[in-house]
């Protein structure tokens, strides 16, 4: 909580005129002006012996019960029945709520579809696939198979994630990016940040270069990136790079060296580095997100064929020189030599190339983060583009007593 509903239930909060309940297992969940959040707990996990290819599904059907007994406690108590219900089916939430409330549409975010091939299983030649793999993948989906029979609508946030899924499943879905503040998110010519081990704040006058992920893991190409990044800081001898990211795993498989991937990085190329040009910084407050960002002369993303980062966007919103990964959920979002660079994600020297390119040439690729800009406010622009919809779709499901009427105009 809030997830991919972080700017949604904001926006809802803020018009004053909706009671709204946040149901999470997250105890440590933010206080949102105007949301009442409860926390409830699954009403059963799996034990750790538990069998594979059911365990997902056990472990989903455990935390919908325990939701469910949740809203039936807050219907009971305090009388509250909501006009329409929101929720992310991964992790099961929304299995049983029918039972609850029967006549209550829903909305499901579905975010992914497991498959042996196409996404991240299987495009790593370095990971390791049994041949129990595709059932263990098919398994998992029992969760979103029962989901899209309990919701009313399916919410996808881009097309190759609406792909990702069967045919069966797009009658109910609707596409649309859940949205970034691109009101918000800007370029700012005159930014600078202390990094505290610099005697200097940086500006946009020192050559910097980034690089972001929720976590630093083979998903996000943080592998190919620091194998990228002796050649970069070699052949830019006053170029510093900004690295933001956690050392958990959110996807995909784990670091078998002790410290994780970046210290297993780290012994593999730390020797050809110069380290006091190296900034990890961790994970940061979401203002100095954008300062670094701000800041940055060329912006490296990269990703295995996987759900799109909001970071992606939140860089092309703040008009960044983005170099990424050659993959189809960027090349979503990016156009080669139109609002961005891409490169093949296994080419570490391709990529290195570029990225130097890039610094020793700004001018020469000025026009990609205008362009990026323009391209983020014009499909993925929250207020203007992405919120109208989402409230159309939702005013659709509910009775005309409870529809939102106070509709920003949409684009």
């Amino acid at each position: 909580m809030p997830g991919q509903y972080r700017e949604l239930i904001q926006w809802l909060a803020a018009q004053g005129q909706h009671q709204l309940v946040f149901l999470t297992q997250r105890g440590s969940a933010p206080n949102i002006k105007g949301v009442k959040t409860v926390t409830y707990k699954p009403h059963h996990r799996p034990s750790a012996e538990a069998y594979g290819l059911s365990k997902v599904w056990e472990e989903a059907s455990g935390a919908g019960f325990g939701a469910a007994m949740a809203a039936r406690q807050l219907e009971v108590e305090h009388g509250f029945k909501p006009d329409i219900i929101l929720g992310h089916t991964g992790w099961g939430e929304l299995l049983f709520m029918k039972e609850i409330w029967p006549d209550v549409p829903q909305i499901g975010f579905f975010e992914y579809f497991y498959r042996a091939t196409g996404g991240l299983v299987g495009f790593d030649p370095a990971e390791k696939v049994s041949a129990h793999t595709p059932f263990l993948m098919h398994a998992r989906n029992a969760v979103p198979f029962a989901s899209i029979q309990t919701v009313d609508l399916g919410h996808v946030p881009t097309q190759w994630q609406q792909n990702t899924f069967p045919e069966s499943f797009h009658s109910k879905f609707y596409c649309c990016h859940d949205g970034i503040r691109t009101d918000i998110l800007k370029p700012d010519p005159d930014v600078s940040l202390n990094l505290g081990r610099l005697d200097h704040p940086l500006t946009r006058e020192d050559e910097i270069f980034t690089y972001m992920a929720r976590n630093l893991e083979h998903a996000r190409g943080f592998h190919i990136f620091m194998r990228a990044l002796p050649q970069i800081l070699r052949e830019r001898p006053k170029a510093r790079v900004l690295i933001i990211g956690g050392n958990e795993v959110s996807y995909g498989r784990e670091s078998q060296h002790e410290g994780g991937l970046r210290a297993e990085m780290e012994a593999e190329v730390g020797a050809d580095l110069d380290w006091s040009r190296v900034h990890f910084l961790g994970r940061v407050p979401y203002e100095s997100f954008q300062q670094i960002i701000q800041l940055s002369r060329c912006h490296i993303y990269l990703s295995m064929p996987f759900v799109l980062s909001w970071s992606l966007i939140e860089v092309m919103a703040m008009q960044a020189t983005v170099v990424a990964s050659d993959v189809p959920p960027v090349r979503e979002a990016i156009a080669h030599g139109e609002t961005g660079l891409l490169t093949d994600f296994f080419d570490q020297g391709k990529l290195a190339d570029q990225v130097v390119d890039v610094l020793a040439n700004p001018a020469g690729y000025a026009h990609l983060g205008p362009a990026a800009r323009a391209h983020a406010v014009e499909k993925y622009d929250f207020l203007t583009r992405c919120l109208p919809e989402h409230l159309e779709r939702m005013n659709s499901l509910v009775p005309a007593g409870a529809r939102i009427t106070d509709l920003p105009p949409q684009r």
